[in-house]
């Protein structure tokens, strides 16, 4: 994994909104007929870079989860990524049903395209105090453990950055303290975020205040 510090994405609105939109067009034309989406000859240049993406989910009404996938490292170009991750969000997460085309109406999407993981260099002790609440997402990984959490997540549950490496310890299938042990890495990345304000309506950026909202 990169230890860039200095990596920026640098996303306009417009091309987030790309991203978001070929989102749903890529869930709506797989749902109809089992097609993948290609990249149209209209994509934004700078969506053919390599970067890590995930697509969310969400039912407008109740703001439940109802589907999370994506890409954590910068091994794809972007817009193949979305469309994979957009996908899978809706007919590949193990914790939910598939979606169903009627479904979709319901739905919000938000499309997060992240930093490369940066390995978090500290003593376990001083780890929490490298990680900024709302700003950035972390990956517990130890041996072939993984678990990854969003930025939006820690701001969404309201939890400080103990409990963010706690519930991220226990994604990866570690005990909450797991992030302490020995032999476990910590890695933090950062996103920026978009996101419709209802289904299939206009597509905002999201500041870290609105991330869990």
């Amino acid at each position: 994994m990169s230890k860039n510090t200095d990596f920026e994405i640098g996303l306009q609105l417009d091309e987030g909104r790309f991203l978001v939109e070929i989102s749903r067009r890529a869930i709506t034309e797989y749902l109809k007929a089992r097609k993948i989406v290609q990249p149209p000859p209209e994509t934004p240049p700078k969506l053919f870079m390599n970067s890590g993406v995930f697509v969310t989910l969400r039912n407008h009404a109740t703001g439940e989860l109802r589907g999370c996938i994506g890409f954590p490292e910068p091994t794809s170009r972007l817009i193949e990524a979305t469309i994979t991750s957009a996908i899978e969000a809706a007919t590949g997460d193990p914790r939910f049903p598939s979606v169903t085309l009627e479904e979709l109406d319901e739905l919000t999407i938000e499309v997060s395209v992240l930093t490369p993981p940066q390995e978090i260099d500290a003593s376990p002790e001083e780890i929490p105090k490298k990680i900024v609440i709302g700003v950035d997402g972390l990956i517990v990984s130890r041996g072939s453990r993984r678990g990854l959490l969003l930025p939006q997540v820690a701001v969404e549950w309201n939890w400080d950055q103990e409990e963010f490496l706690a519930n991220c310890s226990m994604k990866a299938g570690l005990p909450p303290d797991g992030w302490l042990l020995k032999g476990t890495k910590v890695f933090k990345f950062q996103a920026e975020i978009f996101r419709e304000k209802s289904p299939n309506g206009p597509v905002e950026k999201a500041s870290k205040e609105q991330r869990a909202r």
